[in-house]
């Protein structure tokens, strides 16, 4: 075993999670994870992209490589909760790319999403900070 039990990597200075709500879910992470006295067992960090701009925010748990997409504020309070406290992935949050690799949306000079994305969630996924017609994202 590492020096973390659980290593979550939230990604925070890619393209498009920063317009994306990727803060706030780092930092409710980290305060999760403090008043869980879990600090010294599971470490919370920023990540630079993980190549799957559009799709945030980002984020990915190890040692399981458990990746999650989309996520808001309310939606790591839930997996903090089942994940890292239960033990137990949540199925419906999380990121199954079809094949390994990048898998970035089309995005603004500023970095917001210009399409919406079709691959999570059964393709209802909310692309957030997205510019264009159709599932329109919210605004962080």
């Amino acid at each position: 075993m590492g020096p973390f039990a659980v290593h979550i990597f939230v990604c925070t200075t890619g393209g498009t999670c920063p317009h994306q709500g990727s803060v706030a879910v780092h930092s409710y992470l980290k305060e999760a994870v403090a008043k869980a006295g879990l600090k010294g067992r599971v470490r919370v960090n920023h990540s630079g992209c993980l190549d799957q701009c559009g799709h945030g925010p980002n984020l990915v748990i190890y040692p399981e490589d458990v990746w999650y997409s989309h996520v808001t504020r309310e939606e790591a309070e839930i997996i903090f909760n089942e994940h890292i406290l239960g033990g137990r992935p949540v199925e419906r949050l999380r990121f199954r790319s079809p094949n390994p690799g990048g898998h970035k949306l089309a995005r603004s000079r500023d970095g917001k999403p210009t399409e919406p994305c079709s691959l999570c969630r059964g393709g209802n996924a909310t692309t957030y900070a997205y510019v264009g017609a159709g599932n329109p994202g919210r605004e962080e």
